[in-house]
């Protein structure tokens, strides 16, 4: 998958990231069997298209799960991505994801990425998957206010200016309701419809699912690490539950103002044991698979059986939030977040508080004493110039 220049080596989408072996159906799609020795003689170096064959697609399509990944970053344009242009630096993904024995250098899990700088482009560094690795922790250079700029660098991520928008060329899920699947139309037929955009707005067998284009990030104090919301964990489910845990805080010394994508939801629970459950989706009728059966409850005790979970026997339905990091569609300079973008009082960080930020913080009792300061003033220099006026005049008739 990662090394075949030929395009046919392709997963069947049920089979664990297997290709088929012999011609198979996917729905009204067939399969051809992959020709292992054709690929074989045909393997090169990875390229977007072959990390794209799975991360472009990623949650079940193209663009549906990162907001900031998608097909359109296998040839594009300076405007799309600064390091990706194919008429410029024409980056391929390993040129920032260094490998070490095969293992691929991601980003955010347990352990932040690396900020370590070698070099101004460090060919010889082992990794170069954060900005500053290449660029330094002082890229503005050259500009009168590159040190203003530079300063922001100690709490703001260089993707909060630099990625303005998510999901600017093809539209990316926002919003995904469990709950309403399982609507039929007359004769037990499926319904389908479509939205503005043309992507599938609802299905029977996924419920109601809401796309968008040309997104504003979410903005979170962030350190480069993530966990997340385990089937055993306890949830409360009095609000929505937040999937991603991010750590940091502005109190943090390694935390950055970081933008994300938010993704939103409802999906099935258990709400006598307050724990998200694993529902059975794939399988054969009166096997429990909701795509079959459309049972939730049979559904659900079948996954928590398969995966050695308690099941109470209820099924209840809550609000989910995930948050994925924004790192690709890098912008040029000159389509970078503005100042006022941020530093104005409806700006896009207005719901990131709990600091003092200029333009957007302000106080009444402040404000208030302000204004009386420059009316006074005002006042006192209308009845200055005014006396000098009268003086002037009585020194001229005398």
């Amino acid at each position: 998958m990662c090394h075949d220049t030929t395009g046919t080596y392709k997963k069947f989408p049920t089979s664990c990231g297997n290709p088929p072996y012999t011609e198979k159906k996917f729905g009204k799609k067939i399969f051809p069997p992959v020709n292992l020795k054709k690929v074989a003689r045909n393997v090169g170096l990875s390229s977007r298209a072959t990390c794209g064959a799975c991360h472009f697609k990623g949650g079940g399509g193209d663009g549906v799960k990162h907001g900031d990944l998608d097909s359109s970053l296998v040839n594009p344009d300076r405007s799309l991505d600064v390091h990706m242009d194919a008429k410029g630096l024409n980056f391929t993904c390993t040129r920032c994801h260094t490998e070490n024995g095969h293992q691929i250098e991601g980003r955010y899990y347990s352990t932040p990425a690396t900020v370590t700088h070698s070099s101004a482009m460090p060919a010889d560094s082992p990794s170069r998957i954060a900005c500053e690795s290449c660029h330094s922790g002082h890229p503005h250079k050259g500009k009168k206010n590159s040190t203003l700029l530079n300063n922001h660098i100690a709490k703001i991520a260089c993707e909060t200016c630099h990625v303005p928008l998510l999901a600017r060329k093809k539209p990316t899920l926002v919003w995904w309701d469990w709950s309403t699947a399982g609507k039929f139309k007359e004769g037990h037929k499926y319904i389908v419809k479509k939205d503005a955009l043309g992507k599938v707005s609802y299905h029977t067998k996924k419920g109601n699912l809401g796309w968008a284009k040309n997104i504003q990030p979410e903005y979170a104090w962030f350190n480069g690490v993530i966990t997340h919301v385990l089937a055993t964990d306890k949830i409360d489910d009095g609000k929505p539950v937040r999937l991603t845990i991010l750590h940091g805080n502005k109190n943090d010394p390694q935390s950055k103002i970081t933008p994300f994508k938010m993704m939103r939801g409802k999906q099935v629970y258990d709400p006598v044991n307050k724990t998200l459950v694993v529902p059975k989706l794939f399988g054969p009728k009166g096997s429990g698979a909701y795509w079959k059966d459309f049972d939730w409850q049979k559904s659900v005790a079948a996954g928590q059986q398969a995966v050695h979970r308690k099941f109470s026997g209820k099924v209840g339905f809550i609000k989910t939030e995930y948050l994925r990091p924004v790192a690709h569609m890098i912008s040029p300079a000159k389509d970078a977040v503005s100042c006022e973008s941020c530093h104005s009082r409806n700006g896009r960080l207005k719901k990131l508080t709990g600091f003092y930020m200029p333009g957007r913080d302000f106080s009444k009792r402040l404000d208030r004493i302000g204004w009386l300061s420059c009316l006074s003033l005002l006042v006192l220099v209308g009845l200055h110039g005014a006396l000098r006026i009268i003086s002037s005049k009585g020194r001229h008739k005398s």
